[in-house]
């Protein structure tokens, strides 16, 4: 069919419903609320659309129903490598959901991580907030007023993802004392981490289970010029070990040692967490496997659970609800023997 003025015909939802041989609010549903509708149904209809070229109103959709169909989704720093998985994952999990997704940095500043959430408030359904680095009384004001899902962070009463590093970090200091070593140093990530506490914490009390001095080094941004830079720490301590927040700490810090004439293991034994980039350094490092991809999937679904409980008239459907996510240690190649230095 012709538009009046000789182009094609604009798609309009009665004409997906006719070739989908579903009704109008039917396709309506599928881009407003789809979680009520099959699966099945929800494919066959956005697969027309997408034939039809048909694209949903979003202000008329948000006039009738209340919501936007898009979330937020905020992270410290993007170009850590712990992010992207996490980014993509979650906006894969959106989509299925028929939202689209906002991305924002907060650039490792807890202020202006909060200004942002505020700003994307009138523009979203809810916000997941990655590895948050506002303060806690900030966190709940912003709860208060919009849809929050934190991912590593744990907060009462706000729905969480969070990824349980801690036996992970145990286990490599298992398994640097079953190497013999007895010193060893933790190069700290952000001061405003809840994951750098929770390693940490995990560390001092593996260290003291297996009768090892630990020394801990300042707080740095996680970034690879960091981990060059902790290098020269590490060995004026004279330690034969080091664990670093995560891989990209390590990363750096096995170059800072590489430039200094030190070999990772033999002189020297290295491991880190996360595994994002560990699989590809040289040697190969050792690292606690977290599952980042999943932990993007969990916070979608959290939201998603938290917009369907308003929905069905549930209060904000939020309660205290969490999910944990285990993260196990990847023995590489950056462990080997004790040799006092």
């Amino acid at each position: 069919m012709a538009h009046p003025r000789g182009g094609p015909e604009r798609a309009t939802i009665r004409r997906v419903a006719e070739v989908a041989g579903v009704s109008p609010s039917t396709v309506s549903r599928t881009f407003s609320h789809p979680h009520l509708l099959r699966p099945s149904t929800v494919e066959r209809v956005s697969s027309v659309a997408a034939e039809l070229g048909y694209v949903p109103d979003g202000s008329a959709q948000a006039l009738k129903t209340g919501r936007r169909g898009v979330i937020g989704l905020v992270v410290p720093d993007i170009a850590n490598a712990f992010f992207p998985p996490l980014i993509r994952a979650a906006q894969t999990a959106a989509e299925k959901a028929g939202l689209s997704t906002i991305i924002g940095d907060g650039n490792e500043d807890g202020t202006k991580e909060a200004a942002m959430v505020g700003r994307l408030r009138g523009q979203t359904d809810g916000i997941i907030l990655a590895s948050p680095r506002t303060r806690e009384p900030v966190l709940r004001s912003l709860h208060e007023v919009t849809r929050l899902v934190l991912v590593n962070r744990d907060l009462a009463g706000v729905p969480r993802v969070l990824i349980d590093s801690a036996p992970g970090m145990r286990s490599c200091v298992r398994l640097l004392a079953g190497a013999g070593h007895t010193r060893i140093a933790y190069v700290n990530g952000p001061a405003a981490s809840w994951s750098n506490g929770e390693r940490l914490a995990a560390i001092e009390d593996a260290c003291r289970e297996h009768g090892i001095a630990l020394t801990t080094l300042r707080a740095r941004l996680p970034d690879h010029d960091g981990g060059r830079a902790a290098a020269a720490e590490v060995l004026e301590l004279g330690v034969t070990a080091a664990i670093a927040f995560d891989d990209v700490l390590g990363q750096g810090l096995l170059a800072g040692l590489a430039e200094r004439g030190v070999r990772v293991p033999h002189d020297f034994s290295l491991t880190a967490c996360d595994d994002t980039v560990s699989a590809t350094t040289y040697p190969p490092m050792t690292t606690v496997g977290c599952p980042i991809r999943e932990a993007g999937v969990a916070a979608v679904e959290l939201l998603v659970e938290s917009l369907r409980g308003s929905d069905d008239g549930d209060g904000n459907g939020d309660g205290d609800r969490v999910r944990r996510l285990p993260a196990e240690m990847v023995v590489r190649g950056t462990v080997g023997r004790c040799r006092e230095r």
